[in-house]
């Protein structure tokens, strides 16, 4: 008999990140010997659109759209959220981070806006956080261990370290040229290291190795 994958939905329209997310959660489930197999399937794949993102936290967020897909499919489903947390700045742009500077998206602006208003404050106190909040809901068929009610789960990991005057790398992106996380031995910023060397200590993988050991309440 052939034991067809499970099927989990990805809130998201990139499919790097979900090649993303299926290695780490893979990875993670061979470290406690789980043999559940999942196909990782993006909003795109299954043509869903958007919800409204209305929370007022990167948690609130990213289960309102983990919630969104699995009501629309019947399906587990995942999401994240993450953004720049600056401490001088009263943890803004925080879930503005995308938009910081207007559009959606448009990262140059965005570093540059943010450039422009930390230009006068010292050295010693440009710390900051990436924050990510990875969403799991599971609907209440597919698992036995919330008495009869779609199981909810968010994860939260964070990359600390402090942001340059001026961006340095082409890798990465968002606000990856301007920031320096503490955990490694150079003084690399997110956009000059290596995929793996950014995912080894990345907010988001950090978020998803925690989100990971969750999936094993899944049916068989």
């Amino acid at each position: 008999m052939v034991k067809h994958a499970q099927r989990i939905v990805v809130a998201t329209h990139n499919a790097g990140k979900v090649k993303e997310i299926a290695r780490i959660i893979s990875d993670e489930m061979k470290k406690i010997d789980a043999h559940t197999e999942f196909e990782f399937v993006t909003s795109s794949q299954m043509n869903l659109p958007d919800p409204v993102e209305d929370g007022t936290t990167f948690a609130e967020n990213a289960l309102l759209k983990a919630r969104d897909a699995s009501a629309r499919t019947g399906l587990p489903a995942m999401a994240d959220d993450s953004g720049l947390i600056v401490d001088v700045m009263g943890a803004a742009p925080g879930i503005l981070s995308a938009r910081w500077a207007g559009k959606h998206g448009d990262d140059a602006a965005n570093n540059a806006l943010l450039v422009a208003q930390m230009s006068d404050i010292p050295d010693a106190v440009r710390t900051a956080r990436f924050r990510c909040a990875a969403a799991l809901v599971i609907p209440s068929e597919l698992t036995d261990v919330n008495d009869g009610k779609p199981l909810e789960i968010v994860e939260v990991g964070e990359m600390t370290g402090r942001l340059l005057r001026e961006p340095r790398g082409e890798n990465g992106f968002g606000y990856d040229p301007l920031f320096v996380p503490d955990e490694q031995d150079g003084d690399l910023t997110s956009a000059e290291m290596s995929a793996d060397q950014k995912n080894a200590i990345s907010h988001r993988g950090k978020a998803l190795r925690a989100l990971a050991k969750h999936f094993e309440v899944l049916k068989n």
